[in-house]
């Protein structure tokens, strides 16, 4: 019987989900998986952007969990791509590599002044917020007002977690110096900024009712934000996610306000076209356009403009893919250039051997759950191109092991993956928390490796 090693290049829920599926189709040869990551931990995105206060999706871990807990994928953690290993490396081992390296930088947002200090990426607010072991410790947390660019569910996870009391996400694993600087903040309005009408919105019903029940935070929506046009109407009959957001808001127009000590504003119909200088390279003030619907589902610019005191932006305005050394790259949508998974040169043409999934294939479109069928039409493709894999020089099992020790990387696996869940769960016991996470890269690494 044939055999075919695959690499898997970013073990998150595309990298995982790829190799299960791998792992359960009918085929007619044996199959080995290694899964490298240049984290310690896997998990990726469910580990490392998604907002601490939300359980239910950071669930979709114990799924994950089930698979690598059965003990047929190895994984290899702590190894970068690019350095520690290359794509000619994994040509010498493997069949077949597929890359899932998702999307983990933030899309630009190319408006005068976003350069100034105090304008800050969610990415990378996201990162500081869920330990991640790459960015600093500290994360400067001093404005009382703050804008937030984007109507999709990171810009309400930033607004939520700016807006929240700290001491109400002491339940969760947020990491003890996160929780210090969110304690310390001084925030007392956070403004969400949507180019588009509340029907036009990309919230889940389930983020948006959870904005409303923040402890001690006003939700502050505006009347004139709401005269629809016939394009919102329509979508307000026909889709069931348009009435159940609109029913949220609505309620939220009916509340009393001014009690709380800190306001959450949402702002509709208002497009982003200016930060202001303090005239010492800081932000002071957005200036924003006021936008009328186009009857539609559109907006046409008023030529009003607006102006609003803030001292920290923070743009969600999308995630972008980053380039991978010999890897195809469009420089333009932030994806590895592929048909169906099938990674394509600047010809056109399909490459041998080089496949992508998950965000770093189609863009950071979709809940994590959409990468399970992305991953059956890559594999499919994988499992079909017996013909075109890689035949490599060294496909015995232990020789990337031999290849990792020779080059020093202190890698680590699903055992060591085992160690650091099970030690940041003890550290979180004490205080009735979920778990602790370790942020730092060295602990990390010693822990898992014993």
């Amino acid at each position: 019987m044939s055999k075919l090693r695959l690499a898997i290049v970013g073990a998150g829920p595309a990298g995982i989900y790829a190799a299960d599926i791998a792992l359960k189709a009918e085929r007619s040869f044996d199959i080995s998986i290694d899964l490298f990551d240049h984290l310690p931990a896997p998990y990726g995105l469910v580990r490392y952007g998604v907002a601490p206060d939300h359980p239910r999706i950071k669930g979709i871990i114990t799924a994950l969990r089930e698979v690598l807990d059965r003990g047929d994928i190895r994984v290899f953690g702590n190894v970068h791509f690019g350095t520690d290993i290359t794509l000619d490396d994994l040509k010498q081992h493997y069949n077949a590599v597929i890359f899932a390296t998702g999307a983990i930088e933030d899309a630009p947002l190319e408006i005068s002044g976003i350069d100034l200090e105090g304008s800050y990426g969610a990415a990378n607010f996201v990162s500081w917020f869920d330990g991640h072991p790459d960015v600093p410790r500290d994360w400067p947390l001093e404005a009382r007002e703050v804008a937030v660019i984007g109507n999709g569910n990171v810009a309400l996870d930033v607004a939520r977690m700016l807006a929240k009391h700290a001491d109400d996400l002491l339940p969760t694993e947020i990491p003890d110096n996160v929780y210090q600087g969110l304690k310390a903040s001084p925030v007392t309005d956070v403004h969400v900024f949507g180019r588009r009408g509340p029907a036009q919105a990309k919230f889940s019903p389930l983020e948006l009712r959870e904005l409303g029940e923040l402890r001690d935070v006003d939700m502050i929506v505006y009347d004139e934000d709401f005269e629809l046009d016939e394009a919102s109407k329509q979508a307000l009959e026909t889709n069931k996610q348009v009435m159940v957001l609109m029913k949220v808001l609505n309620s939220w127009r009916e509340r009393e306000t001014g009690s709380a000590s800190r306001r959450l504003h949402l702002h509709f119909y208002a497009k982003p076209v200016e930060l202001v200088d303090d005239g010492s390279g800081r932000v002071s003030a957005i200036r924003y356009e006021r936008m009328r619907p186009d009857n539609a589902g559109g907006v046409v610019a008023t030529g009003e403009i607006r102006e609003l005191p803030i001292q920290a932006l923070y743009r969600a305005v999308g995630y972008f893919g980053s380039p991978l050394d010999g890897v195809p790259f469009d420089d333009k949508r932030g994806v590895i250039p592929n048909r169906e998974g099938q990674v394509q040169g600047d010809d056109g043409k399909i490459i041998p051997g080089v496949y992508a999934t998950g965000w770093i294939k189609r863009g950071p479109i979709g809940l994590i759950g959409h990468t399970k069928s992305d991953a059956m039409e890559t594999i499919a493709h994988v499992l079909r191109d017996q013909a075109q894999w890689w035949a490599p020089a060294h496909p015995g099992e232990n020789s990337i092991v031999e290849l990792l020790d020779e080059r020093g990387i202190r890698y680590t696996d699903a055992a060591g993956w085992a160690r650091l869940d099970e030690h940041e769960i003890a550290l979180g016991e004490p205080q009735g928390r979920a778990r602790i996470k370790v942020v730092d890269r060295d602990e990390m690494i010693e822990i898992s490796r014993g």
